[in-house]
């Protein structure tokens, strides 16, 4: 079979523990035997990006800014305990910090839906898309720990000299002091970014912060949003027919638990980090959730939405058996696949995208998943195991319960069959009955005459 060919390399940012796992997995059986992948590889596991003191984090971000489109895996932000562990010159920042700040970018994450898995919050019915404002606040904070008694003050000094100075507090004794900021011009692009994006998906904007408590800092947020709104947007929003909506934060978050989804919320990064986890849990699983960093001049970085899956890699050390859902990292794939196939005008890359992302939502759909979703939307066979096998497959054929049927070691097995390869699940325990039948994961994806030797097979042996 001839490869879909590229023409512009991906900027390809690996990562750490299980999801690294994963994604060599992902690239393996997924993209390279269809695909002539181009990319250009940047390390940004702790290891590496120890040894160059960070410098691949921003050779990497300097790389999505030339070639404009960029793919990463997740990565871990070491805390003290990895310091240690990994025995690191010192706590390097958060990469993906690091790369929004260079890249001025607006994050977008939405939950993958999925029929089966049905969301926590029973209101919902549609997707809710989380706009995260990509800069400052705690992400490029800075700290002091105070040894003790003593005033600490917030200073700037201009560029004339002129000095601005404001007391945050007396201590009396130990404690901590933190310094965070923003910039007008950050602001101004994440409010673009958001009117722009919920215009090209006709979705209703929300926008939320706490200006009643932060009455400058939160204030101004809120200031800049809505003069850019009422100076380029609201005649736009009105021919679309989408509104939108400023309200406190906590507000926000009641009215999101009531509403039944299909709209933006808009946040600001700490709080963005904080939602769009918990829309993703609630709609399934943190694994089920994509996110894209946009730039305000067309740059994009695609990534999971999650962590490193640090439980299952330690486990993974030891040899023992792991469920990692790989589904929001194979979006992020397929993502940048589709964004880099639009912008160098290549239809079957864009198709291949999506066809990737259709079989990864067909199989979940036809009952093949990790242990969490099945234990969000998964029915439970008649012997009580959650389903490798979908229902309709089991009855239709006399399979009698899930564990007669081999576990599937990952996704990958099943999506090779939905993306043209050939793999099936073969009969384990049941002493030579079915032995050596192969029994395909879904019986509608075989072609008739492959269907009707295999029930062949199966009337033979009973």
């Amino acid at each position: 079979m001839e490869k879909i060919q590229m023409k512009t390399p991906l900027v390809e940012m690996d990562g750490d523990e299980m999801t690294r796992i994963l994604w060599a997995d992902i690239k393996q059986l997924l993209i390279e035997p269809f695909v002539d992948l181009k990319t250009e590889y940047y390390d940004l596991g702790l290891p590496h990006r120890d040894e160059t003191r960070d410098q691949v984090t921003i050779d990497s971000a300097n790389a999505t800014k030339k070639y404009g489109v960029a793919v990463k895996c997740a990565t871990i932000t070491p805390n003290a305990q990895r310091v240690t562990e990994y025995n690191l010159h010192e706590m390097w920042k958060s990469p993906n910090g690091t790369i929004r700040a260079m890249l001025d970018g607006t994050v977008f994450r939405a939950p993958i839906l999925v029929s089966g898995v049905r969301p926590t919050v029973r209101t919902w019915q549609q997707p809710i898309t989380i706009a995260r404002h990509a800069y400052g606040d705690v992400y490029r904070n800075s700290e002091i720990r105070i040894p003790g008694a003593g005033k600490a003050e917030l200073v700037f000094t201009g560029a004339d000299g002129q000095e601005i100075r404001q007391t945050i507090f007396d201590f009396k004794g130990p404690g901590v002091v933190q310094g965070i900021h923003n910039l007008d011009a950050s602001i101004t692009s994440f409010a673009h970014a958001c009117f722009q994006y919920a215009l090209s998906v006709k979705q209703d904007l929300w926008f939320s912060t706490k200006d009643t408590i932060s009455k400058t800092y939160d204030h101004r947020f809120k200031d800049i949003f809505q003069e850019i709104f009422d100076a380029q947007y609201k005649e736009k929003f009105e021919q679309a027919g989408i509104t939108y909506f400023y309200t406190l934060i906590d507000d926000a978050v009641a009215r999101v638990v009531r509403s039944k989804g299909g709209f933006i919320w808009a946040c600001k990064n700490y709080d963005g980090d904080v939602m769009s986890d918990m829309v993703a849990t609630a709609f399934g699983s943190l694994a089920m959730m994509t996110s894209v960093l946009v730039s305000p001049d067309g740059k994009f970085e695609y990534e999971a939405a999650h962590g490193t899956v640090t439980r299952h890699y330690y486990k993974y050390l030891k040899g023992e058996e792991t469920s990692t859902n790989p589904v929001a990292t194979i979006f992020a794939w397929s993502g940048a696949l589709r964004k880099r196939g639009e912008l160098d005008h290549l239809p079957d890359l864009m198709a291949f995208a999506d066809k990737l992302e259709k079989a990864t939502i067909d199989t979940i759909e036809s009952g093949v998943m990790t242990r969490p979703c099945a234990a969000v939307g998964g029915d439970a066979c008649a012997g009580g195991q959650q389903p490798h096998v979908p229902r309709s497959y089991r009855v239709a054929h006399g399979v009698r319960c899930c564990s007669d049927f081999l576990p599937i070691a990952s996704f990958a097995d099943a999506f090779l069959l939905l993306t043209g390869g050939i793999r099936y699940l073969v009969c384990a325990e049941c002493d030579g009955r079915m032995k050596n039948v192969s029994v395909p994961i879904t019986a509608l994806d075989m072609p008739l005459h492959i269907r009707k030797e295999n029930m062949a097979k199966k009337r033979e042996l009973a």
